[in-house]
């Protein structure tokens, strides 16, 4: 590991600042960015501490209905929070479903929209990254490429976003507030995270000493708390990226979709809104063949990245299985094994 200093700044203000040095990096609960630092593949000069900043580590309903989450929330405080978890039961599910309950208490909220992609030539010093040195090339191409994107890649990158939290938040169309040299703004997720196009790979749209402060949730998307779930399917039930994942959300009333929002994940470099499965299903009586041709929409314009076709039907199955368990109900509980494709929990409100 490179030798670098350490900044403990005692508010946003000064945190920015600092975060704009060059060389400088952000550390809340560090469970990706130490990772990264022990293999190589990040090299800070500066270490800005932010995990004691005051005003980001709070869950606040607003006036308006929405819900502002500070950046430094811990993963297990915000899943396990009841009355976040029974408004938003998909968000605290795909929560529940990452890592391990050591890294849940310590990873934050805005840790985990700015992790980085888990492929392994990322990480790997030896090999060409175009994300890790714009330019290089990106040696995932003919490589191992099994877990590797279907939507959305190009020959600049290939690789996946890994967070199980932005599928269920790019569902409900969360927001992203960030503080920096210039200002404060906000994004959803979705414009949070650029695809790869010809000439760049993608990834977290984020400026020079940007930091984020804060998710939002829009006022009303607690509507679909009676028809919400997360799936997710990976190497082993405990802590693992998910190989693809699913989130679905229905309002339902008198038997038809009034609405319905579909997100898949490990499958592009951001979490993958599937608007065309949603079309398919909003304003109608659902059955199995509807939810069939709905799923089969969300994958229409997938094609493999190397070897992982497999991927594509193995997407259409887990987005099928995961609106057919949106629309018969949000559990009581969260399943003990949240996530799984392997829970026996029962659905039923």
């Amino acid at each position: 590991m490179n030798l670098f200093d350490y900044k403990r700044p005692s508010s946003i203000a000064d945190a920015v600042a600092a975060g704009a040095e060059p060389g400088a990096a952000y550390l809340a609960g560090g469970t990706n960015l130490l990772d990264l630092m022990k293999v190589g593949a990040r090299k800070p000069d500066v270490l800005v501490d932010i995990s004691r900043l005051p005003g980001l580590g709070e869950i606040e309903t607003l006036q308006d209905g929405s819900v502002r989450i500070g950046a430094l929330v811990r993963n297990s405080d915000l899943a396990r929070n009841t009355a976040f978890a029974k408004a938003y039961p998909a968000v605290a599910e795909a929560l529940l479903s990452g890592a391990s309950a050591q890294l849940r208490n310590a990873a934050t909220v805005g840790g985990n929209l700015m992790q980085q992609t888990r492929c392994l030539y990322f990480y790997d010093q030896q090999s060409r990254c175009n994300r890790r040195q714009p330019g290089a090339g990106c040696d995932a191409i003919g490589g191992e490429t099994s877990k590797h994107a279907v939507l959305g890649w190009t020959n600049q990158c290939i690789a996946t976003h890994p967070s199980d939290f932005c599928v269920a938040l790019a569902a409900l169309e969360a927001g992203v507030e960030l503080e920096g040299p210039d200002g404060p703004r906000s994004v959803s997720v979705e414009e949070f995270y650029a695809l790869p196009t010809e000439d760049a790979p993608g990834g977290a749209d984020i400026r020079p000493g940007e930091l984020v402060t804060a998710v939002t949730l829009p006022a009303g998307a607690a509507r679909f708390a009676g028809h919400a779930r997360y799936i997710k399917l990976r190497d082993r039930t405990s802590y693992a990226f998910a190989i693809v994942s699913a989130a679905a959300m229905a309002d339902i009333s008198d038997g038809v979709v009034q609405e319905i929002r579909i997100a898949i994940g490990g499958v592009a470099a951001r979490p993958w809104r599937a608007r065309s499965a949603e079309a398919a299903l909003k304003g109608k009586a659902p059955s199995p063949e509807l939810i069939g041709s709905a799923a089969e929409a969300a994958l229409a314009d997938a094609s493999p990245s190397g070897d992982n076709a497999y991927k594509i039907e193995l997407a259409k199955r887990l987005v099928h299985r995961a609106i057919e368990q949106a629309l018969a109900g949000t559990p009581q509980t969260i399943p003990a094994l949240p996530g799984s494709v392997f829970s026996a929990q029962a659905a039923g409100r």
